[in-house]
């Protein structure tokens, strides 16, 4: 696998905590924190839409 450069955790209330990074051939990941060795991947937009809407409220069920 290629070298994932993780971001910083992002944690919601309860504890739930997910990172995305992104590999030098510009791969999008996100992952449970704590369990990066087992990241989902799609392309950065369709990560960064989910974070967003899961950071504006749209989709706090999710985590």
């Amino acid at each position: 696998m290629n070298e994932i450069t993780w971001e910083d955790p992002y944690c919601a209330e309860g504890a739930n905590c997910f990172r995305i990074g992104t590999d030098p051939t510009g791969n999008a990941y996100i992952a449970v924190a704590g369990h990066e060795d087992a990241p989902l991947t799609d392309t950065r937009e369709a990560l960064r839409a989910l974070i967003l809407g899961i950071k504006a409220g749209d989709a706090d069920h999710l985590l």
